[in-house]
């Protein structure tokens, strides 16, 4: 499963917004340096869909605050997409 974010770093603390359009919105408080951010955002994502460590990924935007994550295909989807509705 692909899912779009949009990530803005530097916040007050870690978060997740809501749906802006297609893309989940994310607020951080890592500084977009050396993967810090990105990192953040994965573990954010691991423990708010609860899904194990490791079964998301960075696809694509390591520098881009819009970014593309795969979930491990293991998991069951239908479960994943019910976890984001509640972001809505």
């Amino acid at each position: 499963m692909k899912l779009k974010v949009k990530v803005v770093p530097g916040s007050s603390r870690d978060c997740i917004v809501g749906w802006l359009g297609d893309e989940l919105k994310i607020r951080i408080s890592a500084a977009p340096e050396k993967g810090k951010a990105n990192k953040a955002v994965i573990k954010l994502l691991e423990k708010a869909l609860a899904v194990p460590k490791g079964s998301i990924n960075l696809d694509s935007g390591s520098t881009n605050p819009h970014k593309i994550f795969s979930i491990d295909e293991s998991i069951n989807g239908d479960i994943i997409k019910a976890r984001l509705k509640n972001f809505e």
